[in-house]
């Protein structure tokens, strides 16, 4: 009886490092996102995620690009914001997250001045991500870490 109890608490604790997101979230590596359907400029989604313990999604690899882009395909959408935005006193790009920004994959860059946060772009013909105006409503990807 002891060994069973041992194996079945073994078995409902899962291997060593698994984590679980919350209803309603998606796993992909070692993250755990949302798509929100609901558009809002980058600073309302920016803390509509910090409200969930998230923040705007940041992109370390093709892989998770390939992730997020499926997300927001498979919600109908073809733009979502992202989790970048331009620092302009420092003149470079930072994820909301203070993850490095070592990836990269513009699809288009416009000036970063004037068009200082970051979205998600996929279509049929292109994909990558872009820059635009914060006060845009657009859609947005959260992330945060499983528990």
């Amino acid at each position: 009886v002891l060994v069973l109890s041992v194996i079945l608490c073994a078995a409902l604790a899962g291997p060593a490092g698994v984590s679980f997101c919350p209803d309603g979230w998606f796993t992909h590596g070692f993250r755990c996102y949302i798509f929100v359907n609901t558009p809002m400029n980058w600073y309302s989604a920016k803390d509509h995620c910090n409200s969930l313990g998230a923040h705007l999604a940041s992109v370390s690899s093709p892989r998770e690009y390939s992730f997020l882009q499926q997300m927001t395909k498979t919600a109908g959408q073809s733009v979502a914001w992202l989790g970048g935005f331009h620092l302009q006193h420092q003149g470079r790009w930072l994820w909301i997250n203070n993850e490095g920004f070592y990836y990269t994959n513009w699809y288009t860059q416009s000036s970063a001045t004037s068009y200082p946060c970051m979205f998600l772009y996929s279509t049929l013909f292109s994909d990558g991500w872009s820059n635009t105006q914060c006060t845009s409503a657009k859609r947005f990807i959260c992330s945060k870490t499983p528990f």
